[in-house]
């Protein structure tokens, strides 16, 4: 059977990384200038007693995570190209077996991907690190800026303070503004006239004399 011509070729360099007790990593090559838009993998385990099968589309993942596979057991994976016209012939059959659980990872490429995880670790321990830097500087700042605040309220209650204190003697000696009422006015005194007469010295002051010396004696 010819397949169509626009449909993609399969996928190379199938290999399988990051071996665990139950779970896998699948990875895999596309040749260049092909427009792919997903990929299907066919999972078997090798005594036959489970298949599964893997698609996905919308998508530019050359990668895929095997999850929930038997402990020590051996499987057999192939991969498929989604193309816009279809899907390419499986690829090669790749073989691996799972680790148990009381082994250790083996090196070659499961190690490598072990180490790009703790890069990865490594890189988010440092952003953490940095926002926390970043926020013990906010809130050192935020500390700062209300302390500043408080002297500056405290300096200014001090001022008003001094200002009322310097103004009170002032308002104690200086002249009561008179009330518009009757009361002081009551309180205050009509000038008073002293009229004296004097009567000359050759005169006499009639005031002290009886009526018939005035008579007598020129006044």
């Amino acid at each position: 059977c010819l397949g169509h011509p626009d449909r993609p070729p399969s996928p190379v360099n199938v290999t399988v990384t990051q071996l665990k007790a139950n779970s896998a990593t699948v990875s895999w090559d596309v040749p260049e200038g092909d427009v792919v838009i997903g990929y299907a993998i066919l999972q078997q385990r090798q005594d036959g007693q489970m298949q599964r099968f893997i698609r996905e589309v919308n998508t530019t993942n050359r990668a895929c995570v095997l999850w929930d596979l038997a402990e020590d057991a051996d499987y057999i994976i192939q991969v498929q190209s989604i193309g816009l016209y279809g899907e390419s012939q499986a690829s090669k059959r790749v073989h691996f077996r799972t680790l148990k659980e009381t082994d250790r990872l083996p090196s070659n490429s499961s190690n490598q991907g072990d180490i790009t995880m703790e890069g990865l670790d490594k890189d988010r321990q440092l952003q953490t690190g940095e926002i926390i830097i970043i926020v013990a500087v906010l809130l050192m700042w935020a500390a700062v800026i209300a302390l500043f605040c408080r002297q500056y309220d405290i300096i200014k209650d001090n001022d008003s303070n001094n200002n009322k204190e310097k103004t009170k003697p002032s308002s104690e000696h200086s002249t009561p503004e008179r009330p518009s009422g009757g009361l002081l006015r009551s309180k205050k005194k009509s000038p008073s006239v002293n009229i004296i007469e004097v009567a000359p010295i050759w005169g006499c002051a009639w005031s002290q004399l009886p009526s018939h010396a005035c008579r007598a004696w020129p006044c």
